[in-house]
């Protein structure tokens, strides 16, 4: 059965039917879905009817995938390729807003926290993202909020005026991306005393070239903390006009999780993304595989070196002392 392929915006995104995840997906099937991923930047599959292990296997497809990071907190998922992107802890409460965790995680429940800000997945370690493949297994009543909203980053460069695409490939600028700017800037009371320019960080370029489609990107997620070579004030600016003009309205999608099974994937070297917040005291169970890009650009301009510039245990050391400071 070909692929039934819908789109949900103008220029990217589209929900995709004719998958039977029940069955062994047939490469044909496969090579479509990497058509359509290259070409739409996000994908919805409603109701797949996966659970965790043919979640994974179905990831795998796509390339290798990352391990979850250990950030010291216990896990209630048990398959390390999934990361948990809910709201609840391991005993399955539900993490209240006056938990630290629901600062630090990557909770998407209120709207100051740093999910909520436009990013990338992973910009902010040595290797980066290429596919997301995040699964619903308990959402929000209809009405209650919790969408995850994407922009459309290869279409925001599109329509760069022409000085700022000629200045961004003539300077080859590199941003410098870290996990703990952007949750102080999502949280500044909470992070007051976080320096986030202290720890390491990844190097990635500004202007890239998306390879799958042949479209150049613009790679401004809210990770983004400095420029190379510029002034602290110059980098901010400037970083702070592209970061907005990738995320105006016209570029955007909002998609909501409409039923338990449904499956959202995308390109994160192609799009932005972030969480909107859930109204009431709700549950909500999302859980992620992360496929690790094997681009020229998967790397950046950092070491071929697996680090950890976010939860290394020397970072989370000086995190926890800010916060108890």
């Amino acid at each position: 059965m070909p692929l039934k392929i819908e789109p949900l915006h103008p220029t990217f995104a589209a929900r995709v039917s004719g998958v039977d995840f029940s069955k062994t997906i047939p490469v044909e099937t496969l090579g479509a879905i990497k058509a359509a991923i290259a070409k739409y930047g996000v994908l919805v599959f409603p109701a797949t009817g996966l659970d965790d292990k043919r979640h994974v296997a179905f990831a795998e497809h796509f390339g290798e995938l990352e391990r979850r990071k250990d950030t010291g907190a216990q896990s209630r998922l048990k398959l390390p390729e999934l990361t948990d992107q809910g709201n609840i802890d391991a005993s399955g409460n539900i993490i209240g807003s006056a938990d630290p965790r629901a600062q630090i995680s990557k909770d998407l429940l209120r709207p100051s926290q740093g999910n909520t800000l436009f990013h990338v997945d992973s910009s902010f370690n040595a290797h980066r993202a290429s596919y997301s493949i995040l699964l619903a297994h308990e959402i929000p009543p209809k009405g209650a909020g919790g969408n995850t909203d994407y922009a459309d980053t290869r279409t925001a460069w599109d329509e760069l005026p022409e000085p700022w695409k000629e200045e961004l490939i003539n300077k080859k600028y590199v941003a410098n991306h870290s996990f703990w700017h952007s949750r102080k800037t999502a949280c500044p009371e909470f992070f007051a005393k976080l320096t986030p320019g202290s720890h390491p960080m990844s190097k990635h370029k500004i202007a890239q070239l998306h390879e799958p489609s042949g479209r150049m990107n613009l790679f401004v997620p809210s990770h983004c903390y400095h420029i190379d070579g510029l002034s602290e004030d110059e980098g901010r600016e400037k970083l702070d006009f592209l970061y907005k003009h990738a995320t105006q309205d016209k570029y955007v999608v909002s998609i909501p999780w409409i039923e338990v099974g449904d499956l959202l994937m995308w390109d994160n070297t192609c799009t932005l993304h972030r969480g909107t917040p859930v109204v009431g005291n709700h549950k909500r169970d999302m859980r992620r595989a992360t496929v690790l890009d094997n681009g020229a650009e998967a790397w950046g301009l950092n070491e071929k070196v697996e680090t950890d510039f976010a939860f290394a245990p020397e970072v989370m050391a000086d995190v926890f002392r800010s916060l108890s400071g």
